[in-house]
Formats: C-alpha cells, structure tokens, sequence
C-alpha cells in the first residue's frame, strides 16, 4: 500500500454513509467508541452527520485516511474546547476497518490532525482511549504521555465494563506568561 491520503471530510451521502458503515463495523469488532453493539445503521449515519454538522461550523475536523478511493480509517480533531482552553484540542473517534489495521493509516491521521490542531494555534492535545484493546501502545509510539486511568468508565460494546486511559500531548513549549 502507497502512503494513504488523509483529508478532511464533508457531509456528502457517500461519505456519511461509508463512516456509517465503518461506525457498525468497529464497534461489531468490540471498539470502544461510545456506541453499543448492535449498532443501528441509522444511528450511525445520525451520529456522523451530526458530527460533520459541527465541522462545518469549525468545530471540529473529520479527517479520512484512503486507501486508493476507499474510505477506511478515520480520526476527529475536537476544537469546541471551553474559552478558558483556547490552546487546547481533543482527538476522538480513531476508526479503523479491522482488514486495513497495521497498514500506517491511523498514524497518517495522527500526525495529519496533529498538525492542524498546530496550525490553528493549539498546542496540548489530549485523548481518551480504552483500557481494554484501545489504542495505548498506539499513541504511546506518537510521543503521548499516560495521565492516567479511570476504572469503570465505560460499557463495552458487548457488555460489561472498561477504564479509559487519559493521554495528553504537547505539540509546541506552553507561552511564556
């Protein structure tokens, strides 16, 4: 596989309905990604349009990593952060098909969100991931540092529950005051 291209998303039907269809597949595959299995089509394609709603109006970015013209990876750079966090951003919603994993796309949309959140001036950047089969050893490889853990934080798709490990990451040295 050549390098995938990664861009920012819009709210096309063709898009919505490819993050849909990603959306039920990885939390079929047991992701935690705030969603419950089975997951409704329906409500999948809601959450995304809702989603790309919100990056239409700047506050967020949905970034898609492709395989050729596939869709198959995809990670949210939050950016509605409250007014006292005017530097900071948040990464969500890192999903990729179970057949692409180990091909490098979940670290082209890292470094590619990484570098957005830079160029809108923000610096710390901070995630959540969970404890159980989540993405630690992922964002550990990409400089994050492990806050720490909250027991019990979520349901897993199948059932029962699971902590979330919180990461953060400083991309530039805080202003000097």
């Amino acid at each position: 596989m050549s390098a995938p291209l990664v861009r920012p998303l819009a709210a096309t039907p063709a898009i919505v309905s490819v993050l849909a269809d990603l959306l039920v597949e990885t939390v079929a595959a047991g992701g935690s990604v705030s969603f419950i299995h089975p997951l409704d089509p329906t409500e999948a394609r809601g959450f995304w349009m809702r989603s790309l709603t919100a990056a239409e109006r700047g506050e967020r970015v949905v970034f898609g990593a492709f395989d050729g013209d596939e869709l198959v990876s995809t990670l949210t750079l939050l950016l509605d952060c409250p007014p006292n966090q005017p530097h900071r951003a948040e990464f969500a919603k890192m999903m990729t098909r179970p057949s692409h994993r180990g091909r490098g796309l979940a670290s082209a949309l890292i470094r590619a969100a990484e570098a957005e959140a830079a160029e809108r001036g923000r610096w710390l950047v901070t995630l959540d991931t969970a404890s159980e089969e989540g993405a630690a050893g992922l964002y550990e490889k990409h400089g994050f540092t492990l806050a720490g853990e909250i027991p019990d934080y979520a349901l897993k798709p199948h059932g029962g529950l699971t902590g979330t490990l919180i990461y953060w990451k400083r991309l530039a040295p805080a202003p000097v005051a």
